[in-house]
């Protein structure tokens, strides 16, 4: 039999031009003997079911990617933050990063990071005594003042404007701080307890001395008590019902504003005026200065009454000011001698003629030498006829005057007549007072 007819090509069964099973093979036979079999070619692979779609990957899943370094513009502008040290972590490794590849960035940062430096100086955070004096002398050098404050008014200028800065950040309680005022008197030392702003009003008190001498207002006014600095502290302190407050600072501060506008404007010859103090007067120089140094101890008691430092004057101011208490020796001298609290002179002496000598010598900054006359506050002092030297430091010397401390108390080199050397010293001592 014939089988079913074939594709030419393949040997499938079509159906509808699609591939069936193939059809039963023809028997052997049936085959021309002279033609070889025909091979059958294999099954093509039936087609898999389709895979459901890959979902694309969370972000999470997808791995970091580097953000894209700083471009050179931003890495410039973070230059000042990053010499102020105010970039962060991130920020400061990329400037220095871009820094060793930029030279011109380099430069830039080191010029930035110098003048950081000048800015933030690495020391404490208090201004140093002589600021205002080099910054005034620098400003004066480039413009020479129209009207310059006097020599000797210019300690009392300074020390007035450092005793207002260390006023300038207390709060009312710390006005209230109680200092305790010392001096010396006869033989023995005094106190009075007041506070910071009973100090201030002490200061403004006796300042009015100088104020009525130059025909400005008094700061007790029309009914101001006549005397010294003592009668008019204590009439201020008693008129007041209330505690003294932070409100005394402001007339104080004008006072003395005033005073050196004053004397700045009226010229030569009004340093010779005389200021009365009650049992003795002063020339206004002398008396410019003497209200510097006192302004400089009470700024010492309301610095220590406090717990903060306090640095002494100028070289130059303190040494005016030494120079002022030596040579108030001599009377002081003379006047406890009247008291009986000093030893009688050993000889007389006509005014201006030579006699006895103490030489006193003052180390350290404003220090120098004085020779003191030792019998008469009119005896001309003589090297030649020196009995007794002392040395002192210049700042326990004013310690000493001041009444902070006792004449036995006071480190001295002595080299000489022991009983002079003990007389100047307690004549020392008496220059202090309330």
């Amino acid at each position: 039999m014939n089988g079913p007819p074939q594709s030419p090509d393949d040997g499938y069964e079509r159906l509808g031009g699609q591939a069936r099973i193939p059809g039963p093979r023809g028997a052997a036979d049936d085959l021309d003997p002279g033609r070889a079999p025909r091979s059958v070619p294999p099954l093509p692979p039936m087609p898999s079911a389709p895979m459901p779609p890959t979902p694309p990957p969370t972000p999470a899943e997808l791995p970091p990617v580097a953000p894209p370094p700083p471009s050179h513009a931003v890495l410039k502008s973070l230059l000042g933050a990053w010499a102020l040290a105010a970039c962060s972590a991130e920020e400061t490794q990329a400037v220095e990063d871009h820094l060793t590849e930029c030279a011109p960035c380099a430069e830039e940062a080191l010029r930035l990071r110098d003048a950081v430096g000048l800015l933030h100086p690495e020391e404490n955070l208090d201004l140093k005594p002589l600021l205002r004096s080099r910054v005034l002398e620098d400003c004066l050098g480039k413009r020479p003042a129209r009207i310059p404050v006097p020599v000797w008014a210019s300690p009392y200028d300074t020390e007035t404007a450092r005793l207002d800065a260390l006023l300038q950040d207390f709060g009312d309680s710390e006005w209230h701080t109680p200092v305790r005022l010392k001096w010396f008197e006869e033989e023995r030392r005094r106190s009075q307890r007041t506070t910071v702003a009973g100090v201030i009003g002490h200061l403004l008190t006796v300042d009015g001395l100088i104020a009525s001498a130059l025909g400005l207002d008094d700061p007790l006014g029309p009914d101001a008590p006549k005397g010294g600095p003592t009668v008019r502290t204590e009439h201020f302190w008693g008129a007041s019902v209330n505690p003294i407050t932070r409100q005394v600072r402001d007339p104080w501060r004008e006072q003395g504003h005033t005073l050196v506008r004053t004397v700045s404007f009226a010229g030569r010859g009004v340093a010779e005026l005389a200021v009365d103090y009650g049992g003795f007067a002063l020339p206004l120089g002398d008396a410019f200065l003497e209200r510097a140094f006192e302004c400089w101890v009470h700024a010492w008691d309301i610095a220590e009454a406090v717990d903060y430092p306090y640095e002494p004057p100028s070289g130059p101011h303190l040494h005016g000011m030494i120079d002022l208490a030596a040579r108030l020796l001599p009377g002081a001298l003379a006047q406890r001698r009247r008291a009986g609290l000093a030893a009688p002179v050993r000889g007389l002496v006509a005014a201006g003629a030579p006699g006895r000598t103490l030489h006193l010598e003052i180390e350290g900054s404003g220090g120098g030498g004085w020779d003191i006359a030792l019998d008469s506050p009119g005896a001309k002092p003589s090297p030649e006829r020196t009995v007794a030297e002392i040395a002192l430091d210049g700042i326990e010397f004013c310690q000493l005057a001041a009444g902070h401390i006792s004449p036995e108390e006071a480190a001295v080199g002595q080299h000489g007549d022991r009983e002079a050397i003990r007389d100047v010293l307690f004549a020392a001592a008496s220059l202090s007072r309330l």
